[in-house]
């Protein structure tokens, strides 16, 4: 089962998916709430229970531009597991959002205890960063491919 399809959590063995539940508390958060800036500290990150996520970037001398916008079971943040801990992109709720909200040090110490639990944990993360890849690769080439190009590269 892959992160993207079924929602993160589904993606980790049930005693896994329990230890990291366990490292969680249940946030929710109003709409229009600014989560995380781009450039931020990450020292948080969150599975979305209900509501939607607009990812944005900073476009100098205009509004922040959405390049995806997640939802249910989405894992929002993956910056918190790789150094800096630096956000790459900001996050701003689109209506009411409930999360499980993860404290990434507590998880990133329980990645170290059970180097297994660590390997799934980052191996599912893998899975959404490569996903994501993939989706803004496809934008990138509906956006800027060449008319009538017929996808050459």
């Amino acid at each position: 089962m892959t992160a993207d399809r079924h929602g993160f959590l589904d993606a980790l063995r049930p005693g896994h998916r329990d230890r990291l539940l366990a490292l969680s508390y249940e946030v929710s958060y109003p709409a229009g709430t600014r989560i995380f800036e781009e450039d931020g500290v990450a020292d948080r990150f969150w599975i979305i229970r209900s509501g939607l996520v607009a990812l944005d970037v900073h476009v100098p001398g205009r509004r922040e531009a959405v390049v995806e916008t997640l939802g249910d079971g989405d894992l929002l943040g993956w910056s918190w597991l790789f150094e800096p801990y630096r956000w790459h992109l900001g996050a701003l709720t689109r209506g009411i959002v409930l999360a499980s909200e993860f404290d990434a040090q507590r998880v990133r110490d329980a990645c170290q205890e059970e180097p297994a639990f660590g390997l799934a944990v980052t191996n599912c993360v893998a899975q959404v960063i490569a996903r994501r890849l993939k989706a803004t690769r496809t934008r990138l080439l509906d956006l800027y491919g060449l008319p009538g190009d017929g996808g050459a590269r």
